[in-house]
């Protein structure tokens, strides 16, 4: 079980890092859909903490279960916040992604209480 939370947790922690990276660039694809999600530009340095604490969180549960557990629980609210965005704008298409990241979070909270 555990190699199943090992597995789970880098796929998460690259996902977020590249994520995070994406989001740093400020391209004009990001810029554009968060404006059309009405998220302001603020708000861009906080997310890209989050999707870096969220990595980190969980590769630091790995050691300390709790750590882990507390930052999936994060995560799952970010990715639930960021279903809420796409649907509130009627971007299904948008929202899918984070609809599965939410649902791999929630994993990861089960993963890793099984395995404590």
């Amino acid at each position: 079980m555990f190699v199943c939370l090992l597995v789970a947790t880098v796929i998460m922690s690259a996902l977020l890092l590249i994520s995070a990276g994406a989001k740093s660039l400020r391209t004009r694809h990001i810029t554009e859909q968060m404006s059309t999600l009405g998220v302001p530009q603020s708000m861009m340095a906080f997310l890209i903490g989050a999707q870096i604490a969220g990595a980190a969180g969980t590769i630091a549960g790995l050691r300390w279960g709790s750590v882990g557990i507390a930052a999936a629980i994060g995560l799952t609210l970010y990715f639930a916040g960021a279903v809420t965005f796409h649907l509130r704008v009627g971007d299904r298409g948008g929202a899918s992604p984070a609809a599965l990241l939410a649902l791999a979070s929630l994993a990861l909270i089960v993963l890793r209480a099984v395995t404590l």
